[in-house]
């Protein structure tokens, strides 16, 4: 463990300005209230804190960072409280420390959602000060370090994910690649130690191969520089298992097709100097085509800022190479941390890069998925999709540089530049040429987005996008447009209630009786009926008491608009799954629709779902509005009742008693005819269409079996329209 005169030692050397006596405070305070607490492996629990501090000392973190990884599990595992730690402290460090803590006292029974609670809050926290996520990720670090110790495999596998799903991502975000790796190192160890194993055995034959392989690279590269006049530190290292196996599998090729696993890093002192070697070495080694990257002139959203391209090098190898200056190599490799050093020093960003607060858009982005997420989970999972690494660098008409994920489409760029903008969508021009909305963005492609007032967002959206941001909002909209044709079907209902006494619907009737229909508005009330959650008998009685309608029947809402007349059970629910409980429904009268077929409902404001055949020619009207579209489906295991028309087309021969010969085969098979019309006649044959009633699609099938087999009919369809 590291003694208290270490700890202080470290800090002082790089901030002589640190307050010494609260790091001795909270170091005696943190050792002293964990008392005789110890980990799985055994060691006495202050070491976890004492770790973490000393994580962040190596990235110079001021001292109120330090102080807070000391504390940053008192409040959760100890006796402490914040109002302690805010007394002795202060309410800077007590937030800090807040931040950091779990809330483990959800009562919740699910472990994904305590997950997204945890994570909600830590993002509320950063937001505020973003040294609550780097001890958070310091935390992370040193836990994935002694993860070994845990005895339970699943619990080890849960943390290993959560680590790789959201810890990793977010360290890469704010540009901690070191943290990162390490993180994914470990989170891969145990997710999948096989294929680690297997990648470092083949890593190191091939150093054993080739011998100081990378090393002789480096030399050669620094002198090639030197030769020109450009003074450089250059290094290589070996790409790390979890890179290599994730490059394997996005290029789905073996470890023996991978050519590149050797990075060098070329670091100079001006930016200048940067594309002056990246010259030099393109001129004294062949380049590989579609490797070049510019992050310098375009950087990572995390302000990462690097040159990026890959040669075949001395000794005939493919290499990658990164060329930087020495201030873009530290926040390469500490991010935010690198960051926040230069503002505490002098508040001056190094190299011209980007001001202050552009490195912390994402985290605004964020935010607004918060806000629109209808629970935690649909959070974590949006958030998730936010953290994509690859990106696409995109511009506007006007220049705008608009930073997504790779494979993200023009929808996903106009939700980056304005939710408004989002939903009024209806095409793209994508370098001038009119596209699809499904089309993939490439780097530097400029978007013009081609928008209408009259637009709103499709329910198909959610499957064209791939930023968070972009999917949160649309199903944000879609909910509300949802909750209001709730309210506008519950309304309807509400008039026809009020009618059967006598009444005009007035709301501020309803709102007199919400406290008794337990509802906080009269939307809601209009909500709760449309989904059958509230009887029309239930708002009368409560708004009314005494009164009753002339003829109530069942105290159930029926609200079915020209339904037919069930033969039997008539007192029980429709046999349809994916209808909202009473929802008012009919059947379409263009496709007849039988339990057998497969069914949508459309959605009409004011009067309900309208079920249709899946075939209906009637839908291809509606192609263009998908919101109004339910999928629905027959109750296959639903007992028989209620006799729905079947339609078909005849054709008889034209003789006297064929029409009492076809009635009659349709009443053996135990069919009723509803409806006949003749729609042609000639001296041979008639056409007819007829309509019978039956149970459903194999009855209808049946009855044409039989028609089939009369000599008078000389063919019988199934009939649409």
């Amino acid at each position: 463990m590291i003694r208290q005169y270490e700890l202080v030692e470290r800090v002082k050397a790089y901030d002589p300005a640190a307050d010494e006596a609260m790091l001795n405070r909270a170091y005696v305070y943190s050792m002293k209230v964990h008392g005789a607490q110890v980990r799985a492996n055994g060691d006495p629990y202050f070491s976890h804190p004492l770790e973490v501090a000393g994580i962040l000392t190596d990235m110079k973190l001021d001292a109120a960072t330090i102080v807070t990884a000391l504390l940053h599990d008192t409040i959760e595992d100890t006796v402490a409280t914040y109002e302690e730690i805010e007394s002795l402290f202060g309410p800077k460090i007590a937030t800090l420390v807040d931040g950091v803590t779990k809330l483990s006292k959800l009562e919740q029974a699910s472990e994904r959602t305590k997950q997204a609670e945890n994570f909600r809050k830590l993002l509320i926290a950063m937001s505020n000060d973003i040294r609550v996520l780097l001890v958070k990720l310091a935390d992370r670090l040193h836990n994935m370090r002694t993860l070994h110790f845990i005895e339970k495999p699943d619990k080890r596998r849960r943390i290993a994910l959560e680590t790789m799903e959201i810890y990793a991502p977010l360290a890469e975000r704010i540009g901690m690649h070191q943290l990162k790796d390490e993180l994914e190192d470990f989170a891969f160890a145990e997710l999948n130690g096989e294929a680690r194993t297997s990648i470092i055995r083949r890593l190191s034959f091939l150093r054993d191969q080739g011998g100081d392989l990378i090393t002789r690279i480096s030399d050669q590269l620094a002198r090639t520089l030197a030769n020109q006049g450009i003074d450089s530190w250059v290094s290589g290292r070996e790409k790390r298992p979890y890179s290599i196996w994730r490059k394997m599998e996005q290029k789905n090729i073996s470890f023996e097709q991978l050519s590149d696993i050797m990075a060098f890093r070329v670091v100079v002192d001006q930016m200048p100097t940067c594309y002056q070697a990246l010259g030099v070495l393109h001129a004294s080694y062949s380049m590989v085509p579609g490797r070049f990257k510019d992050y310098i002139s375009t950087p990572k959203r995390n302000n990462y800022r690097s040159i990026h391209t890959a040669v075949i090098g001395p000794e005939k190898q493919k290499i990658e190479i990164q060329i930087r200056t020495r201030e873009m190599h530290e926040v390469a490799d500490f991010g935010v941390a690198a960051h926040w050093r230069y503002k505490q020093s002098n508040g001056i960003v190094p190299d011209g890069g980007a001001p202050e607060g552009t490195q912390y858009r994402w985290l605004r982005e964020l935010l607004e998925i918060l806000e629109q997420a209808a629970n935690p989970e649909e959070f974590l999972e949006n958030t998730k999709l936010e953290m994509f690494t690859d990106q696409v660098f995109c511009f506007s008409p006007k220049g705008d540089l608009i930073a997504l994920p790779r494979g993200a489409t023009p929808l996903d760029f106009a939700y980056a530049v304005h939710t408004g903008l989002g939903h009024s969508t209806v095409g793209a021009k994508i370098n001038g040429r009119l596209q699809t909305l499904r089309t993939e963005l490439k780097n530097g492609d400029q978007v013009e987005i081609v928008r209408s007032k009259g637009q709103t967002p499709s329910p198909s959206w959610e499957h064209i996008v791939t930023t968070g941001k972009a999917r949160s909002a649309i199903r944000r909209f879609l909910r509300n447009q949802q909750r209001d044709q709730y309210i506008s079907l519950g309304k309807a209902m509400a008039v026809r209630a009020f009618q059967s006494l006598g009444r005009d619907l007035t709301e501020k009737a309803i709102d007199g009786a919400l406290s008794k229909l337990k509802q906080r508005s009269v939307e809601d009330v209009y909500v709760a009926l449309s989904q059958g959650l509230l009887t029309d008998r239930a708002l009368l009685e409560a708004i009314f008491p005494g009164e009753r309608p002339e003829d109530t029947g069942d105290a159930r809402v029926l609200p079915i608009a020209r339904g037919r007349l069930k033969r039997k059970r008539a007192e029980n629910a429709l046999p349809i799954r994916g209808l909202i409980p009473g929802m008012a429904i009919h059947y379409a009268g263009c496709c007849h629709p039988l339990p057998g077929d497969r069914i949508v409902g459309i959605v009409t404001t004011g009067k309900g779902v309208t079920v249709h055949a899946i075939d209906c020619k009637t839908l291809e009207s509606f192609a263009d509005a998908p919101e109004r579209w339910i999928d629905l489906a027959w109750e296959l295991d639903a007992e028989p009742g209620e006799l729905h028309v079947g339609r078909i087309s005849a054709v008889v021969t034209n003789e006297p008693g064929t029409l009492s010969q076809l009635a009659s085969v349709i009443a053996k098979n135990r069919g009723n005819i509803a409806n006949l019309k003749f729609t042609d006649r000639s001296s041979e044959y008639v056409e007819m269409m007829v309509d019978i009633e039956v149970r459903d699609l194999k009855h209808l099938t049946h009855i044409l079996a039989a028609l089939r087999a009369d000599p008078a009919v000389s063919s019988v369809e199934r009939a649409r329209g």
